[in-house]
């Protein structure tokens, strides 16, 4: 703007120079000439000064701009600082499940201690299980014993691997119809009183069950004087007189066999004896044994 002002006054000085040129005291040999005159003189003031505008609008350069950013494309270096460890390639865990066990186990041909065992399931040794029973305490394996067949084994002393909760649940199998076993049972009696170095009462026994008797117990007690024997043998021992003696190491069913009481000193004739019997299916009084008492008078 300030160049515009200072072109633009000399302009104007030279216009109104021009104006007083043609002022009424000149005189002019042709008033038309005077009026052309004055006509291309103002021309000539329009033209320049439009010329003198136009010129101080005209940028006579521009700056030139100089980009001074820099652009980096890819990645960046980077220097290794030590060896780098490959990837461990993934090994999956098996998903199928499996089971071994800390202690020997049974395994039967149902979920229960009712079914019969068929074969077991040792230490150290892992089988694969392919179901389960609804109780989720008996799995369903292999046979140890028989590989062609399966049985059931408790999960007490198991260990299980893998996805147990894909496995089928089995219903298990009717409980088998068993026969109940009759308990032991025998008949005892008073058949006579031995007297040789003492005085021996004598007691029949008789097996009216089924189950083998391989050791009896004698408690012999005199309720009139307080005086009590006892006897123990793995065998069936009888002396009859004081030469002879027999002896049996069973008592099958149905058999019958004469036993020695343990013997006194004195002749207990007359007194009230008591005898408490018992006789058991294995030796040293163990196994499956019943007891029974008499009393009898020699």
């Amino acid at each position: 703007m300030r160049t515009f002002y200072r072109t633009s006054l000399p302009v104007l000085i030279l216009v109104l120079a021009v104006t007083a040129c043609a002022l009424p005291g000149i005189s002019l040999a042709d008033p038309n000439a005077e009026s052309t005159t004055i006509a291309q003189t103002l021309a000539a003031i329009i033209q320049a000064t439009q010329q003198a505008v136009s010129a101080a609008f005209t940028p006579t350069s521009l700056p030139t701009i100089t980009s001074t950013v820099t652009f980096t494309f890819g990645l960046p270096n980077r220097t290794p600082t030590g060896t780098e460890s490959p990837t461990p390639a993934f090994t999956p865990t098996s998903l199928v499940p499996h089971l071994s066990v800390s202690v020997p186990t049974n395994c039967r041909n149902g979920p229960g201690k009712i079914y019969d065992q068929v074969g077991a399931l040792l230490v150290g040794k892992s089988v694969q299980v392919y179901a389960r029973d609804p109780s989720g305490m008996y799995w369903y394996i292999r046979n140890p014993n028989s590989p062609d067949e399966y049985c059931w084994v408790w999960g007490e002393y198991a260990t299980l691997t893998g996805l147990t909760s894909i496995l089928p649940m089995y219903t298990p199998p009717p409980t088998p119809t068993m026969t109940p076993t009759p308990p032991p049972s025998f008949d005892a009696s008073y058949s006579g009183l031995v007297v040789c170095t003492g005085w021996w009462p004598e007691i029949k026994i008789k097996n009216t069950g089924e189950v083998t008797f391989r050791s009896v117990g004698i408690s012999l007690k005199d309720t009139d004087t307080s005086t009590s024997n006892y006897n123990s043998p793995d065998s069936f021992d009888d002396n009859p007189d004081c030469t002879t003696s027999t002896s049996r190491k069973t008592l099958l069913p149905g058999k019958s066999v004469t036993v020695s009481a343990p013997g006194f000193t004195y002749d207990p004739t007359g007194h009230k004896l008591r005898a408490t019997i018992t006789l058991c299916s294995n030796t040293g009084q163990s196994g499956v044994c019943v007891t029974d008492t008499i009393t009898f008078t020699p």
